[in-house]
């Protein structure tokens, strides 16, 4: 039979998001992950030159096995060679494609609870863009539907391949050809393992970069880490850690492994858009893309030549650093990262380092290692802590959350109610109000009517982000990949982000009514 991918999406509710297609696990049956792999061979074939062959790679969660037995069967019916990299990073399986000029596709839904999963897809140059998305939902796929059962089961899946171990290594190798095997000389490092699909490639690099390594808090069962609303747990198991264990620092990631957490001396974890600037920093970038959600002591440090504002999702963000290349100079060095901290590096980076120079390849995608490791590396040559390189940035808190289980359309309506009827101000401008400004009685003891912030300016680059004249931000913006309504703040002090961020919370908490 012959099915077309918008049918798909549309019968199955999996679709694509900012990174790749996700969705529960119950609707990521094996016809429908088998047809998402089908068409993405398929466009791979008109659109770019490369051999018939495709590498797969996982994370940890108990649904990707499952799935990546699918992805073998497309393969297979596709005439394609698969290659199968084992459970490594995000980043890792994109690099092996990018040296091999293969496409790839990585089982993951990064942060997601469990009942979730994902399919991330890398053309062999790199991430796919949001135009190729497109030419991936605009396919139809010929296959014989009595290969799956009632269910959407395949009836008789095939074995996974034989591992593929040169992806690991050569994600590995990465760090050591660069850096050297004494950049982390001295320093102790924590590392939170949890279920990440990284956690002990993360250990070995570390390692062998010089580092003692403390590894903790291993899990067979999958742990959600998101680190762009780091949960509290992880705030206390990384402070208690830091408390017990002398560390000079801490370092996890996400599930897949391609968003960094690192956290200070102290165990305070640092916030993923405060880490790509200071990682920048230290790589010596001159141009930075980053989301419009993201701190905007960016701006404010002065160290970046040119700065691009995006939407959030990594396509966006590497459609930013493209626009920032310099053909004519090819010295000029490109960046980007995210709030969630991924760390995108769009062209060869080269370093003198004692012994000559070196010269890290681009990698185009989100890495978690590259800014962790950068920073710990500054931190040693300049013999300071990580809370010294943050005393230098400009006071700006950048603080979010979000209302889980929140349908997508609900919030989107919502943020149109406050577009058209101009409701920014009155639901968020007492909480925004300048404390100095606060109404007083007059001299015969009444009260005026209450004060408001004033919005000084709107950013719709990617939901309602508002500015007020008290300098505070207030961001709205419904989820790419989950049903979630999130919620980012930034003010000039720590605690008033804190104070700004949950009384917006309250208030989103009663649009579920």
């Amino acid at each position: 039979m012959s099915i077309s991918m918008q049918d798909v999406m549309r019968e199955s509710g999996v679709a694509f998001g900012t990174s790749g297609a996700r969705g529960l696990v119950t609707a990521m049956t094996d016809r429908v992950c088998y047809v998402y792999a089908r068409s993405f061979i398929k466009y791979c074939e008109t659109s770019y030159k490369c051999e018939h062959t495709i590498a797969i790679a996982g994370d940890l969660r108990p649904s990707t096995e499952r799935i990546l037995k699918a992805l073998v069967k497309a393969g297979e019916d596709s005439a394609w060679k698969v290659v199968y990299c084992g459970r490594i990073p995000s980043p890792a399986i994109a690099l092996y494609g990018i040296d091999k000029a293969l496409p790839t596709i990585m089982v993951t839904g990064s942060h997601i609870p469990a009942d979730r999963n994902g399919i991330k897809f890398n053309h062999p140059q790199g991430e796919i863009s949001k135009k190729d998305e497109q030419g991936i939902v605009s396919q139809s796929v010929d296959f014989d539907e009595s290969i799956f059962d009632g269910a959407g089961m395949l009836k008789s899946a095939p074995e996974l391949p034989a591992v593929e171990t040169e992806a690991e290594s050569n994600y590995r190798k990465r760090y050591l050809d660069f850096f050297g095997s004494k950049a982390l000389s001295g320093l102790t490092i924590g590392v939170y393992q949890h279920s990440a699909v990284g956690r002990d490639i993360v250990v070995g690099v570390l390692e062998s970069l010089g580092a003692t390594v403390k590894p903790f808090a291993r899990s067979e069962t999958f742990i959600p880490v998101d680190t762009e609303a780091i949960r509290k747990e992880d705030e206390d198991l990384a402070r208690d850690f830091a408390h017990k264990d002398f560390v000079d620092a801490i370092f996890s990631t996400d599930g897949d492994s391609d968003r960094p957490l690192l956290a200070d001396d102290t165990g305070m974890w640092l916030r993923g858009d405060v880490l790509g600037i200071l990682a920048a920093q230290a790589l010596g970038i001159q141009r930075i893309a980053t989301p419009v959600s993201c701190n905007t002591s960016l701006e404010k440090c002065g160290s970046f030549e040119k700065i691009c504002r995006t939407r959030i999702g990594s396509p966006y963000v590497i459609a930013g650093m493209e626009s920032l290349v310099d053909s004519a100079d090819k010295s000029v060095s490109v960046a980007g990262y995210e709030a969630n901290g991924g760390f995108l590096l769009q062209t060869d980076l080269t370093r003198e380092f004692a012994d000559g120079k070196r010269t890290l390849p681009a990698l185009p995608t989100r890495d978690a290692l590259l800014p962790m490791i950068a920073v710990m590396v500054r931190v040693r040559e300049e013999r300071m802590c990580v809370v010294d390189l943050l005393k230098k940035l400009p006071k700006r808190f950048t603080l979010s959350d979000r209302l889980k289980e929140f349908p997508t359309e609900i919030s989107k309506a919502k943020l149109v109610e406050i577009r058209e009827q101009k409701l920014g101000k009155k639901l968020f401008g007492d909480l925004t109000a300048k404390p100095s400004r606060f109404a007083k009685p007059d001299a015969a003891g009444n009260m005026p009517a209450p004060f408001h912030g004033d919005i000084v300016s709107i950013d719709e680059t990617d939901g309602y982000r508002m500015e007020f004249d008290s300098g505070d931000i207030v961001h709205l913006r419904p989820s790419g990949n989950a049903p979630e309504f999130r919620c980012y703040v930034e003010t000039g002090d720590k605690e008033r982000s804190a104070e700004l961020l949950a009384g917006c919370m309250k208030i989103m908490g009663c649009w579920r009514k």
